[in-house]
């Protein structure tokens, strides 16, 4: 009723509600609560220093375990691991190993118009999986590849 008469000027029932209960449990200010600063990210640079110096101490730790040392989230240690730290890692015969392995399945896909219809992708990229799994049973790696 009091914003039909007022319009949007005035607090709606809920808010009204509330700002009843805060002063009924002894609040005596009608001014907002002070809002905490918000938080530096997570990803920044500083801890991705941190990081990059808790991996350098120890290269089997999981994902996990970094992020505890280092005091943030499982998704934001693995967000810096994936984005900044983990190309940085690989050695120059396995970016050479990636470079050739692409450019087989580029070439493979221009000169076989059925190439991409027989390939599942994922973390791995598999070519004709689907037609021999569905034909036999697979015993080792090297069937796939």
């Amino acid at each position: 009723m009091l914003q039909q008469a007022y319009g949007e000027d005035c607090l709606s029932h809920t808010q009204c509600y509330e700002w009843y209960q805060c002063f009924k449990s002894g609040r005596t200010s009608i001014k907002d609560d002070p809002k905490s600063r918000r938080l530096s990210s997570s990803t920044g640079n500083d801890h991705i220093e941190k990081v990059r110096s808790v991996i350098r101490e120890n290269r089997r730790l999981t994902i996990r375990k970094v992020s505890v040392e280092v005091g943030i989230c499982k998704s934001s240690c693995n967000t810096i691991l994936t984005t900044k730290f983990v190309p940085r890692l690989l050695t120059e015969e396995q970016k050479q190993n990636h470079v050739s392995v692409s450019q087989e399945l580029l070439d493979r896909s221009n000169t076989d118009e059925n190439f991409l219809k027989n390939v599942i992708t994922g973390n791995w990229v598999f070519p004709n999986f689907k037609q021999n799994f569905t034909q036999t049973r697979c015993s080792s790696r090297s069937f796939i590849l």
